[in-house]
């Protein structure tokens, strides 16, 4: 079956754009089955630029056998082969795809948290160690997502191809306009239907994301204050992590922690997560979408914490570029529509129903 065209465009745009690959540097593809042919077109792209492809491709089943069956020394075991791979590659491309979304919801929360553990100093050395390596996620259609969005393949196809594949330097200048407003702030007041929420952010260390560590790119984002957050939360949209959908979550702050926690789906699993350990409680990331090309929420967060007119808060690991201040095992993104809220940045209304006012 001959290979989409806008395959081979994405490749290159990832391997030319997104991470500005240069002859003889290592570069992690990891994928699923699922992205064959894209890994191929990555795999052949890397090759003409003179670069060295190092394959770690996943195959379905393994991790809901593994999180059902392994034993706690195998929970626990540190995979320093994969620690040496990323400490001898200079590039790392994340591939967002997977063959079923719900593989890992029998699994026990404790084991998947258990295992974040173990794994976040290699996940936090392939984030935050950019002057070292530099990583990109990004999507690419499969069946199991084209269902979860409630599409057609050929349908989500053409939504993630056109969120990809467009025009990042004149999208890189709006996205710009809306990060140089928070570059100068220091207080946000997130306030209206299903929120009241205020907190201090360090603006200067706000950063925006045009397609370079994401594809699709189209945020701007920054780290609260670590313990300034005061008020409350109702994300309307459900949050996705290792196959468990948690939706109605409600989140009460004080002094920067969750101090009240409830869902209507799941909220044992919403609580597990914010026990993983002393930081996941508090909040990481204050982000805001700012891709107009993505309109639809598809239940992928590569996709929907992007979309024009909403916010998210990512309980956990706070990025270091954006100052750190809060190490954490996870970085979970809930994401809230603000068609019926306003920012309020420094006591001035920047967006108002999800329209910007800049």
């Amino acid at each position: 079956m001959p290979i989409d065209l806008r395959t081979r465009d994405l490749a290159k745009l990832i391997v030319d754009y997104s991470l500005r690959v240069k002859s003889g540097e290592n570069v992690v593809i990891s994928g699923g089955t699922e992205a064959e042919d894209f890994i191929a077109a990555l795999y052949k792209e890397l090759i003409l630029r003179g670069a060295h492809p190092v394959l770690n491709v996943g195959i379905k089943g393994v991790s809901a056998f593994f999180f059902k069956h392994a034993k706690r020394h195998q929970i626990e075991k540190y995979p320093k082969h994969i620690e040496f791979i990323a400490k001898n590659s200079q590039k790392w491309i994340w591939i967002n795809t997977t063959h079923n979304t719900k593989e890992l919801s029998e699994c026990g929360p404790e084991k998947i948290t258990a295992r974040q553990k173990v794994i976040e100093p290699i996940v936090d050395y392939i984030i935050n160690e950019k002057s070292k390596i530099r990583r990109c996620t990004v999507a690419y259609p499969c069946q199991a997502l084209a269902q979860e969005a409630e599409m057609s393949l050929t349908d989500y196809e053409n939504f993630v191809y056109s969120a990809c594949i467009q025009d990042w330097k004149y999208l890189g200048k709006r996205i710009d306009k809306v990060l140089s407003v928070f570059k100068r702030g220091k207080s946000v007041h997130l306030l209206g239907e299903g929120v009241d929420l205020k907190f201090e952010i360090n603006g200067k260390l706000a950063k925006a994301d045009k397609g370079e560590e994401n594809m699709p790119g189209g945020e701007v984002f920054m780290a609260p204050v670590r313990e300034s957050l005061n008020g409350w939360i109702k994300f309307e949209n459900p949050a996705i992590e290792a196959g468990k959908e948690v939706s109605g979550i409600f989140l009460k702050f004080e002094k920067g922690k969750v101090i009240q926690a409830k869902a209507e789906k799941n909220e044992d699993f919403l609580k597990a997560m914010l026990e993983t350990d002393k930081n996941a409680s508090y909040v990481g990331e204050f982000g805001i979408g700012c891709n107009p090309g993505i309109e639809k929420f598809t239940k992928n967060l590569l996709f929907d914490e992007k979309i024009d007119g909403t916010i998210h808060l990512a309980l956990g690991r706070a990025y270091k570029d954006n100052g750190g201040g809060n190490d954490s095992a996870i970085h979970w993104d809930l994401i809230k529509d603000m068609e019926k809220a306003k920012i309020i940045l420094d006591g001035k209304v920047v967006q108002n129903k999800g329209k910007w006012r800049i």
